[in-house]
This record gives C-alpha cells, structure tokens and sequence, in this order.
C-alpha cells in the first residue's frame, strides 16, 4: 500500500545475531506524514483495480410478487481520498486512515419477474462517507530481511446513492433499498481485501534488498537488524548491525558495540545514529586487508619543500646516516601496528593510530639498507560530510608521539626527527587517507531516493544524521517536506 516509505526506511534493516546495534535509524511521524502524501497514489491506484463482484438476489413487490434480479459489470470510474492520517501503532507498526473517500462505479442491472418478463439497463452508484482503517505490521522473517504483514483493518461505506438508467423506473425504484445495502456489504469486504493484498504486495521488494552493501575492493557493511524494530507512539527504531567486513570473510572483531539511544528530535523525517564501533570494526577491516601501510619516497614530497627524504636531509638530524650512506633516497615504510581505535565525543571525533615507521637508504644497487624502526602514537581529528547517499570524512593531524625501537645506525636523539616526522605524516600520509576517505561508504537505503538537507552532529559515543527525504517516482520528482 504505502510501499515507498516503508522501503526506504525498512531498507535499513535485517535480522542477525548480536546484543546492540552499531547504528540506529528512527522514522518519526514526519517521516510516515511525507510517506503519506506519496503513499496514497499507490492507495488509490490499488483502489481503482477494486474487483467488485456480480450481487444478484430477489425481493417480493407488491403486486406482482417475487422479482429476482442482478447488478454486473460494475467498474470503478472515479474516486477521491480527500483526507487521511499515518501514526505509529505502538509495539506493532504503523497505523493508516482513510476518511471521507469516494467512489464512483458503472454497471449494468437485470430484473425477472412474473416468470417471463425481463428488463435490464445501467446505473450509477455514488458511494460516500467511506472510511477505511489499516494497521501495517513491521518485523522481520527468518531470512533476516524486514517483512510486513496486515496486522487489521476495518472498512465502512457511509452512504449509497444508485441511480438507474433505462427499464421500468416504477419497478426498480421499489427495490433500491435492498440494492443499496447489498452494494454497500460487498465494498465494506471488498475495501480490505485491497488493502491486505497491498500491504503483502510490499513482501516481494522488501525480499530484494541487499543487506550486505559493497563499498570497496576491501570492505562490506552489513546492514542488517540486530533487535527487533522498536515502535513506539512517536517513532520507529530499528537497530541495524552496522558492521564492516572484509569482503567474502566475516571475521568477527575483538569488541562489541556498545549500547546507545537517540535524543528525542523529531524536527527531521529521519534519523541515522552511527557509533565508534562501525568506525572501529572499519578500522579492523582496513588493517586486516593491510591496507593501512605506505611506502612513503621523495616524488611524494612537493618540490617546493625545503625538506627531502634523502640521507643528505636526515644526515642533519642523524650525522651517522649521512656518513654511511652519502647522497642516497630514502624510503619511509609506515604501517599501522595496531588496529586504529575511534573515540566519539560532543563536537570531536578522534582517532588514535599506533604505527611502525622504518628508513631505509636507497643504495646504487637498488638494495635497501635499514636505518632506523619508529615506533608512532598519532592522534587525528575526523571530520564527516554527507555526499549524495554516502558518509564521507576527512582527518587532520593533531599529536604525534615518536620513539625509537631499533637503530642501525648507533645510537641517536629520536626527537630531533620530531618535525621531519611531522612534515612527513602531514604533506604525504594524511593526504593519501583523505583521498581514500573522500570515497566513504554508502548509508542504508534505496533507489530513487535522495537526502534532502542532511546535517551532522557529534554527540557523545555516536554520530547523528538528521536528514528530509525526496523519493523520485516514475521520472518525476516527488514534493517533499522541508524543515
């Protein structure tokens, strides 16, 4: 029935195994009112396929007696539903009422009375006053996919008003009555049927969405349910697992995700929270596939810089090197020793990365010959953006920490590469990550929609996207509703 929001919010989620969720997305009630407005076309496109059957029946009318007749061919020509409303039904899904409908039907009418005499024409059959009311049920099945089912209806037609053409006007105008009430219980039955057959019709799609989403060569994130949905007056959460993988290896990682809620906003039609442990679990990914390591040379380095990677530049800082190995390229080999570990905090999101940073002279042979091991505590600052339908982020260098694990070189004072190091981590390996990081990863969703406004805040333990939505339908763009 409303299938479009209901595909683009239970897109977030699936079943799987596990205590909290690493992200959490909460429908509100302006969600379900802009699901509305687009969601009654699909309503009133169902309506009109109505197959309404044959009524046929008989009545005594005095004074010629026992008259059967039939209405057939009935089709609907016109309908209005000029008032509705979409809530939350706490506990179960989400609550439809349609008041105040209309509908139009053509059909034909035959009559047999006295045993041999027949007459037949058409009429018009107004029905008013129409209210119809709907429950959708919101869970998963055992596939781990959401599902939804017809948790109720109720359906009532106020009024009747038939108008026949063509016959005997004084026959069939003294059965209207029974005519009008038969009509009348073959809608009532007829209104949720349509309703029911809708909201299954919704089953199909939801069994096509891919909860495990690509988003590199190296990485997937599962988007599925961990929980539940939890529905409450207000809201719909749904607790989505939220978690990389390395592609085609599910391993899971040494820690969990802790458990975090949403503040009470509403002023959006949807909310994504996104804690440390989707950062971390993509870190862990990231470092298993290695892909946090970098050969780091001179070409990196832009040549407008008064400083190189040579044995003639680190000679001035280390005097053994300059003497050993005269006039040489050097290599920086850096690579993440640890998985990196994501802290979230109100306005800051930091990341600490511990690292391993070899040198190494570049001989006239091509051979490598070892200088020195770093060890590297560095701490980041990441930023985050929305691009189209994915999260992206940025990191900026704020601390960094060197130690000196083994020297081939005799012995030397480590923080007099404190700076070099610096300039290093700063003109070439943060940007290489930016760039990697300008890729993000895709947020939960469907095709055809965009997010309209979307903005970020850090708060503690999690990041929140609060964004509108426009859903584009058969090639047009839908209206939605700004903040």
């Amino acid at each position: 029935m409303v299938q479009w929001w209901l595909l683009v919010f239970l897109s977030l989620c699936s079943l799987s195994h596990g205590l909290n969720p690493g992200v959490i997305g909460r429908i509100t009630q302006k969600g379900i009112d802009y699901g509305r407005q687009i969601g009654l076309i699909a309503v009133q496109d169902k309506l009109k396929t109505l197959h309404i059957p044959d009524i046929s029946g008989s009545e005594k009318v005095s004074p010629i007696g026992k008259v059967e007749y039939s209405i057939s061919g009935m089709r609907i020509v016109n309908l209005g539903l000029p008032q509705s409303a979409v809530g939350f039904a706490a506990g179960t899904g989400i609550s439809l009422s349609i008041t105040n409908a209309f509908i139009q039907i053509n059909g034909n009418w035959h009559v047999k009375y006295l045993r041999f005499i027949k007459d037949h024409g058409t009429f018009d059959l107004s029905l008013s006053g129409i209210t119809i009311s709907a429950t959708i049920g919101v869970t998963h099945d055992e596939t781990g996919r959401p599902t939804v089912w017809p948790a109720g209806c109720s359906a009532n037609v106020a009024s009747a008003n038939v108008k026949f053409h063509g016959g005997a006007s004084w026959l069939y105008n003294l059965f209207k009555q029974s005519i009008d009430k038969a009509l009348r219980n073959a809608l009532n039955s007829q209104l949720c049927t349509v309703v029911s057959g809708a909201i299954e019709s919704i089953k199909p799609h939801l069994k096509t969405l891919n909860v495990l989403v690509r988003v590199d060569h190296f990485a997937e994130v599962d988007y599925s349910l961990v929980l539940p949905p939890s529905i409450t007056k207000s809201y719909i959460d749904l607790g989505v697992k939220g978690e990389f993988y390395n592609i085609g290896q599910h391993r899971e990682p040494p820690f969990s995700a802790p458990s975090f809620s949403l503040p009470n906003e509403a002023s959006n039609m949807l909310y994504i929270g996104l804690s440390a442990f989707t950062i971390n679990s993509a870190a862990f990914v990231y470092n298993n596939a290695g892909v946090l390591q970098i050969n780091v040379t001179d070409e990196m380095i832009p040549k407008s810089s008064p400083v190189h990677l040579n044995t003639k530049t680190l000679g001035l800082f280390v005097p053994e090197v300059a003497r050993r190995y005269p006039n040489m390229p050097v290599i920086l080999n850096v690579r993440a020793t640890q998985q990196p570990s994501a802290n979230i905090q109100p306005n800051n999101v930091t990341l600490q990365s511990i690292a391993s940073m070899s040198a190494y002279a570049v001989q006239a042979n091509s051979t490598l010959a070892p200088l020195f091991d770093l060890s590297v505590v560095a701490s980041v600052s990441l930023n985050f953006n929305i691009s189209g339908l994915r999260l992206v982020g940025s990191l900026s260098l704020d601390d960094v920490q060197i130690s000196l694990q083994k020297s081939f070189v005799g012995p030397f004072q480590v923080a007099s590469l404190n700076n070099i190091i610096q300039f290093t981590l700063k003109a070439v390996v943060v940007p290489m990550l930016n760039d990697l990081l300008t890729t993000g990863f895709p947020l939960p969703t469907i095709e055809k929609l965009r997010l309209v406004g979307p903005h970020i805040k850090i708060l503690k333990d999690f990041i929140l996207i609060g964004t509108d939505l426009q859903y584009e339908q058969d090639g047009s763009t839908a209206a939605y509703l700004r903040r």
